[in-house]
């Protein structure tokens, strides 16, 4: 998608190029075939993602809630977009977390994008597979128990569609994520990235 053609230069400050990253909850691989790092792996169950995906993505076909078949400590970067409000529970996506904590190296982050339910209440169900309703605060809290640190949290990101839905002239989205202060009216996915402390070495994490 376009789209993601103009998301990933203002991702990448968050994300060096000498990264191993994590496409978390990978699709059609929108975002791991565009952006530009060392090493890259998708993660996904989406039997269609071997054919889209680019030569350079290792697929890890997998469920994400059960132990990744990753080392420790050998990603530098997580990404996930529009991913967690698929997962059927909490207890879910907090195993989900532990695992990105265990795979993640020290000062490792996790990049976070997804639909705001605070801010869509009734838009929010009209996908048949959204079952977990995040807020930037939950979703913090939730990562916050897994022992990351939150370095950015923002309630009011990208509209709610336009990763996945109608897209405007990309023009338009390079002037919308120049000015934060437009993402207020319109903004109704958060943005968080955390990142797992070094102190969690010595907790044998």
């Amino acid at each position: 998608m376009a789209v993601w053609g103009v998301l990933i230069p203002f991702l990448s400050r968050w994300i060096p190029r000498e990264s191993v990253l994590l496409d978390l909850g990978c699709g059609w691989g929108e975002f791991i075939n565009q952006i530009e790092v060392t090493k890259k792996y998708g993660m996904d169950l989406n039997p269609d993602c071997r054919v889209k995906l680019k030569p350079e993505v290792t697929l890890l076909a997998q469920d994400c809630s059960e132990p990744w078949t990753l080392r420790d400590e050998e990603l530098d970067i997580i990404f996930t977009s529009n991913f967690f409000e698929h997962l059927p529970s909490k207890e879910h996506l907090l195993r989900t977390l532990n695992q990105a904590v265990r795979c993640l190296k020290p000062g490792g982050r996790l990049i976070c994008l997804g639909p705001n339910i605070k801010f869509l209440h009734g838009n929010y169900w009209d996908f048949w597979d959204h079952h977990l309703p995040l807020t930037e605060e939950s979703l913090a809290e939730g990562l916050e128990l897994a022992g990351f640190a939150i370095e950015v949290q923002v309630a009011r990101f990208l509209p709610y569609r336009m990763v996945r839905g109608f897209v405007p002239p990309l023009m338009l989205v390079r002037i919308y994520l120049r000015y934060p202060s437009l993402w207020r009216f319109v903004g109704k996915q958060f943005l968080i990235v955390a990142t797992k402390p070094a102190s969690l070495v010595a907790k044998g994490i």
